[in-house]
């Protein structure tokens, strides 16, 4: 039977050899294991940019960053650009995006097309052809975002808990620092045990572990 929905979920900023399957000694990720055991592993796939933004680009587009020209984060891919969402939706599919995406819409060739952004078409083409269910890219205050309301709900107050909680974390002298620069990543982040690991259940059963 051919497969009716597919789920892709994309992880940001993790590296291979930060995974307990694949080897490392001291990390332990069993939720993300226990997907490895349930699917396919590639021991021999590379990311095209050491940039999550760029990155990404590469995922939808299938192509090198050097060829879809979204060189950095912010810096937009090309509405000329065919993505995941153009071919899927060609074979009769739909692509829902829910969280972070990094599309950032390539205004002037929306002008180029004589397309503003509000049509059917233009929203679509702003947004890498996405279909935006919930959408969040936690590098800037979202009060109105489900995330952050979900944050607050967890007893993390402000315009952007986000940012001053999750990715934010609390060294020895007990001061907040920012959980961007690497000499922090050693300091916990400043979000509860109990808050920070999501339970994978009810995973379907795939037999064996393959590896590509």
């Amino acid at each position: 039977m051919r497969a009716r929905n597919l789920l892709f979920i994309m992880c940001d900023q993790l590296r291979a050899d930060h995974l307990s399957c694949y080897g490392h000694p001291r990390l332990a990720t069993p939720n993300l294991d226990a997907l490895a055991a349930r699917g396919v592993r590639f021991d021999h796939a590379f990311a095209q940019s050491g940039v999550c933004g760029p990155s990404r680009m590469s995922f939808y587009t299938g192509r090198y960053v050097s060829s879809h020209g979204a060189t950095w984060n912010r810096v937009p891919l090309s509405v000329a650009e065919l993505t995941l969402g153009d071919y899927l939706r060609a074979a009769g599919r739909e692509l829902t995006l829910i969280g972070k995406t990094h599309v950032m819409p390539d205004r002037a060739g929306l002008a180029r097309f004589a397309l503003d952004g509000a049509s059917e078409l233009g929203a679509l083409l702003a947004r890498g052809s996405f279909v935006e269910a919930l959408r969040h890219d936690g590098h800037h205050a979202e009060p109105a975002a489900d995330y952050a309301d979900w944050l607050r709900a967890q007893g993390y107050a402000g315009d952007d808990p986000w940012t001053d909680h999750v990715i934010s974390v609390t060294d020895a002298a007990g001061r907040t620092q920012s959980g961007w620069h690497m000499r922090n990543c050693r300091w916990p982040a400043r979000v509860r045990r109990a808050n920070s690991t999501i339970r994978i259940r009810h995973l379907p059963r795939i037999a064996g572990r393959r590896s590509a």
